[in-house]
């Protein structure tokens, strides 16, 4: 009646229709705003909300869970032990009403093994957590664990923040009471390798060792290692592999007992080889320092060691220690090795050692050295450096030839000498060796002299400078210490004491000359051409520039006196001012056109001068250096002036065309003549050519006539001789097809006959391999049947055989004797009887009879 009365107030509009439509596994919220009461609607249905109602949720789909999966809810529901769902009832308007009681703050872990229906979400509850698959824990894998508040365990009783691990392989069950902190993966030691492990609080370890918190220690068992929730991994090691070649060296970070069981002091070092072990793990208290490498000496070798540890591991600081090959050791820890590994030093014969005693000793040859002592030792030897001994230098003989030398320096006096190949001749020397308190000296050059001499800084220093000097050349050579020069000259060889150096000449070049233009320690002493450009003026005040030229030689017949050629260091400059001046002087009282007539006489006159006589000298000498010119060349006077230059310009551009007016009339007179002259032997040429072209026509036509009457007759004769020679021809073709044909028919009756006897050949020779192989397969089978014949012999063995044989004869006897006929014969008439076998038969039985 109700819902009769609803549908009718619907339909007529008197209430407002809301009607829900859950589906199959759906659910709805729905609140009575009136009460405040929700209640839960599980489809299928169809609801009805009235105007009090408000849906607060949904339609929602219920919460499914697939197998191995888990949810969390939020304010979960209470149920009783049965599972039902605990409800608080309150009565309001006279209607007792149930609401489901909620477990406010709270959460609760559904699984799919619990919860295989799908379920809906009460009013109140919330998914904190969506469907998701419980986790699997590998057998290489832990999950670390966090009690959230103190719950009992099965036997365990823990307490809010205790932590643990739950090892695989397992699938975790999750728990309201527990957080996952973390996945722990097991960590896989390998063979020669280990972990370090730190206890973060006290704990025992997988071994059942006690472990206080901080404590560190090392696992080395080879496997998978799953650390505890007290067990913090700070390192993965790895073993250091030993060899003969290689240790290890160790330091202690505290005191402590290795797993050698040998006890360590906190910072003592140690050496690790082979011979304690294959393969080393530092233990938590060790440091590895150092990677030592065995050091090797073969029979050529030796080290020094300093800081040396005996054998008792007593440090000897500030001592050196020798170790000579054939040895191998391993440096200990404070040990070092001075100047690596040395070769043992080969002296040869030429071969020298300079060696200084760094303390007071006694020497292999009992020789007592004092500290700071030097000497030599010779080759040939093999020499190994005591301790005490250190090698200063090597040194080698120095053979020299006459022009070879070195600089030698006495320690002691403190004098450098020259030493080269003919001092060591008059020493009856062939080599030099220097002495303990001898030195090789590096004699210094300026570097301008350098670069002139050798174009080049010298390599060795040591070498006695020598410098070829050319010919028709002189060098000076000044000594500092006794302030003396010597003059060589060339072609010469020049040797540099130790306090002697070149004079360096500085010369004037360039035209006009400048000072200081290059410089050289070789003085060219000629004749040799210098030029230069002189700037004069003439009388009549007309500026000009000369260029001369002057030829000069050093005069060197007294060579006593050769100093002086060195005594003006720039002599080209000095002979060109003296020469300029004398010409500027010279042309200063000349008038430009008698110089320009008379340049050549008036410059040789002003640079040599005049005899007594009045002539002109040939010469001009500088006696400071005995500088000669021996002559002085005009070779171009240009004015420098403008109007100068034009006057001259214009009176040789006059003579120019006056000279050129004269050669013109010459050649005209020159041409008519020679017109005139070529006009009279035209006119002898062309009479003499008409003569000849008509003595020469009459020829022509008399060799016409003839050559018609050859060709007449000519023709006649060529055609009787062509008729000739073509029956001659046609006869001989003829002979020679019927010799042709006659050859071609005996080529073809020898090629078929040659045919037959090949073809019979080759049938001959066919049978003939027939015959041949019927008769080789004759002989097979023979041999195949003679081989069967005897393999069936054998097969069935002699005595079979035999017996076989005798067989016959023996049942027919037998027979015969069973029917009383002593003997018989058959025949059938074709065949002819034996009589002789037969009687000798017969006699046989007869004998066997009787």
């Amino acid at each position: 009646q109700d819902l009769a009365l609803l549908r009718r107030l619907f339909l007529g509009g008197l209430l407002p229709m809301a009607i829900v439509r859950v589906k199959p596994q759906h659910y709805i919220h729905v609140t009575d705003n009136n009460i405040g009461v929700s209640k839960l609607i599980e489809g299928p249905v169809t609801y009805v909300k009235r105007d009090n109602e408000v849906i607060s949720e949904g339609p929602s789909a219920m919460v499914r869970l697939p197998p191995r999966h888990y949810c969390q809810v939020a304010n979960p529901v209470v149920r009783d032990a049965k599972g039902e769902v605990l409800h608080d009832t309150f009565t309001v308007g006279g209607k007792t009403l149930k609401q489901a009681r909620l477990q406010r703050g709270d959460t609760e872990i559904r699984l799919a093994q619990d919860w295989k229906d799908p379920f809906p979400l009460y009013p109140g509850e919330t998914l904190k957590t969506p469907p998701q698959e419980m986790q699997v824990v590998r057998h290489d894998q832990a999950i670390r664990l966090r009690a959230t508040r103190d719950f009992q365990d099965g036997d365990v009783t823990r307490a809010a923040g205790d932590e643990w691990v739950c090892k695989g392989p397992v699938t975790y069950t999750p728990r309201k009471e527990v957080d996952v902190v973390t996945t722990i993966k097991a960590i896989v030691v390998k063979p020669n390798g280990a972990l370090k492990i730190r206890a973060t609080a006290d704990t025992t370890d997988s071994t059942g060792v006690k472990r206080m918190a901080g404590e560190e220690w090392l696992v080395r068992s080879a496997g998978a290692y799953l650390p505890s929730v007290d067990e913090e991994v700070l390192e993965t090691l790895k073993a250091e592999v030993l060899t003969e070649m290689r240790a290890v060296q160790l330091r202690a970070l505290a005191s402590f007992t290795d797993v050698y069981k040998i006890k360590r002091r906190a910072g003592a070092e140690w050496l690790v080889t082979i011979d304690m072990a294959e393969t080393h793990i530092c233990e938590v208290h060790e440091e590895l320092v150092n990677l030592v490498n065995l050091t090797t000496l073969t029979h050529r070798q030796f080290c020094m060691v300093a800081d040396p540890i005996d054998d008792s591991g007593v440090q000897h600081f500030g001592k050196v220690e020798l170790r000579k090959g054939e040895a191998k050791f391993f440096l200990k820890p404070g040990e070092k090795l001075e100047g690596g590994v040395q070769d043992v030093v080969i002296l040869t014969e030429d071969d020298h050692l300079l060696l200084r005693a760094l303390k007071e000793f006694t020497d292999a040859t009992k020789t007592k050295r004092k500290a700071g002592e030097n000497w030599l030792i010779s080759g040939p030897c093999d020499f190994i450096p005591p301790v005490e001994v250190e090698i200063v230098e090597r040194r080698n003989t120095i053979p020299l030839e006459d022009n070879e030398g070195v600089y030698v320096r006495d320690l002691n006096t403190g004098r450098v000498e020259m030493f080269t190949g003919k001092t060591l001749a008059e020493a009856n020397q062939k080599s030099l060796v220097l002495q303990p308190h001898q030195r090789l000296w590096e004699k210094e050059l300026p570097l301008e002299t350098e670069k002139l001499v050798f174009g080049a800084p010298r390599v060795d220093r040591t070498l006695v400078v020598t410098v070829k000097a050319a010919h028709n050349t002189a060098m000076q050579v000044f000594d500092y210490k006794t302030k003396e020069s010597r003059v060589v000259f060339g072609p010469d060889m020049v040797m540099l004491g130790p306090d002697e150096d070149f004079t360096v000449l500085s010369l004037s070049g360039g035209k006009p000359k400048k000072q200081d233009a290059f410089r050289d320690v070789a003085l060219q002493l000629g004749p040799e051409l210098s030029r230069d450009i002189l700037l004069v003026e003439t009388k009549d005040h007309a500026r000009l520039a000369v260029k001369l030229g002057y030829n000069w030689y050093f005069d060197v017949s007294n060579k006593s006196k050769a100093s002086k050629l060195f005594t003006v260091r720039d002599f080209v400059g000095d002979m060109c001012m003296a020469i300029a001046s004398r010409v500027r002087a010279c042309v200063a009282a000349t008038a430009f056109d008698e110089f320009h007539k008379h340049s050549g006489d008036i410059i040789q006159a002003a640079v040599f001068g005049r005899t007594e006589s009045g002539e002109v000298a040939t010469e001009l000498r500088f006696p400071a250096n005995n500088l000669v010119v021996s002559a002085v060349d005009v070779q171009s006077v240009e004015p420098t002036d403008s109007k100068t230059a034009d006057s001259l310009f214009k009176s040789v551009q006059q003579a120019i065309e006056i000279t050129a007016q004269a050669q013109e009339m010459a050649a005209r007179n020159d041409r008519n003549r020679m017109d005139q002259k070529n006009a009279g032997q035209l006119m002898r040429q062309q009479l003499k050519d008409q003569i000849r072209a008509e003595t020469e026509k009459q020829q022509l036509l008399k060799c016409q006539a003839e050559t018609r009457a050859v060709e007449t007759c000519g023709t006649a004769v060529a055609e009787a001789k062509a008729r000739m020679d073509a029956h001659r021809i046609e006869g001989e073709s003829e002979v020679e097809q019927a010799a042709l044909r006659a050859q071609a028919m005996a080529t073809e009756s020898v090629a078929e006959v040659e045919g037959l006897r090949k073809r019979h050949e080759a049938e001959r020779k066919h049978q003939a391999d027939l015959y041949e192989l019927e008769l080789s397969r004759a002989k097979e089978l023979a041999a195949i049947e003679a081989k069967k014949f005897t393999e069936t012999v054998q097969a069935f063995g002699q005595e079979t055989i035999i017996k076989i044989a005798k067989s016959g004869p023996e049942l027919q006897g037998e027979m015969l004797k069973n029917l009383g006929v002593q003997n018989f014969i058959l025949s059938d008439g074709t065949t002819p009887l034996n009589l002789f076998t037969g009687q000798n038969s017969a006699m046989a039985a007869l004998s066997n009879r009787v």
